[in-house]
């Protein structure tokens, strides 16, 4: 195929029907009308010899190859933006538009709610859109369903994908202030492994947290009476029981008007958790990403 051949500006409606598998809301998306949009899905279909869009029931759902064209066509219209649009300087006090940021619950409170506080009066125009944490990092960055994931670099590992930290945090044991199991400020194994205990399940595939992960490899054999898919929820769960959990510090502080909890020492050491924010690398030098990077840093600063 000789691309002269091929009107470039197709590539901007597949764009959008890959990415709403509907011709009307492809159209409103780029502003064609419905006629002009199916008559462009009929072109791109004698181009790529395949149907891109199928239906199934009352909608559309994209073939193999249409599956396969989404990651390396949006990447391919980013550079290609890059390349001709002149991108002005960010002002947040003017600039309409969204980001989209990734994050567990736990991260939510402790960092994105203040974070979202201080914008209120600096941005007005911006909105911004949280997603619970999915453990495909790299398809949530590179098909650009999030702007900013933020994750323990300890269940990351080796990522290709630019980083920077945001902050730290250390487990404690949890239980309910008035729980008559537990005396002193400090648990021995015996009393931690004797007492019922409330785990995290994140997700699905209801992924344990790193500090149960951690107690898992020990070997520790717990009873464990609730597994909860929320860090949030923990301390609801312990009152009023004789129950026993791992919580992170930060967590605990900022729930202590609404769930109070006692904490204690762990009876084994278990490694600190280090918040990072990740990035797909074509957003590196987009001026409006890097003003979002800075406010979360200095969000975390002032913690």
């Amino acid at each position: 195929m000789n691309l002269r051949s091929v009107d470039l500006n197709l590539l901007v409606v597949l764009d959008a029907l890959l990415a709403e598998c509907n011709v009307s809301r492809a159209g409103r998306r780029i502003g064609l009308s419905q006629p002009a949009t199916s008559a462009a899905l009929g072109r791109l279909r004698q181009i790529f010899g395949d149907p891109l869009l199928v239906r199934a029931g009352r909608g559309l759902v994209r073939t193999r190859v249409a599956d396969d064209l989404v990651i390396p066509l949006r990447e391919t219209l980013g550079q290609v933006e890059r390349l001709i649009v002149e991108r002005p300087e960010f002002d947040p006090g003017t600039a309409d538009r969204s980001f989209t940021i990734s994050a567990s619950d736990y991260a939510t409170l402790v960092l994105l709610a203040p974070f979202v506080r201080a914008l209120a009066a600096e941005a007005p125009g911006i909105t911004v859109d949280l997603l619970p944490r999915f453990r495909d990092v790299n398809e949530l960055l590179t098909s650009d369903r999030a702007d900013i994931v933020i994750e323990p670099r300890e269940l990351i590992g080796t990522s290709r994908f630019p980083s920077r930290p945001l902050y730290s945090d250390r487990w404690l044991c949890a239980v309910d202030p008035g729980n008559p199991l537990v005396d002193g400020d400090r648990l021995s194994l015996s009393q931690y492994l004797r007492l019922p205990h409330i785990t995290y399940g994140i997700g699905l595939d209801r992924q344990p947290s790193l500090a149960d992960q951690h107690l898992a490899g020990l070997g520790l054999k717990r009873r464990i009476e609730v597994t909860l898919e929320s860090f949030l929820l923990v301390p609801f769960f312990l009152h009023g029981t004789g129950m026993v959990s791992v919580m992170l510090e930060r967590a605990v502080r900022a729930l202590s008007d609404h769930a109070p909890v006692r904490t204690l020492e762990p009876p084994v050491a278990l490694p600190d958790i280090h918040e990072d924010m990740f990035w797909h690398p074509r957003h590196t030098h987009d001026p409006g990403h890097r003003w979002l990077r800075r406010r979360l840093q200095a969000a975390a600063d002032a913690l």
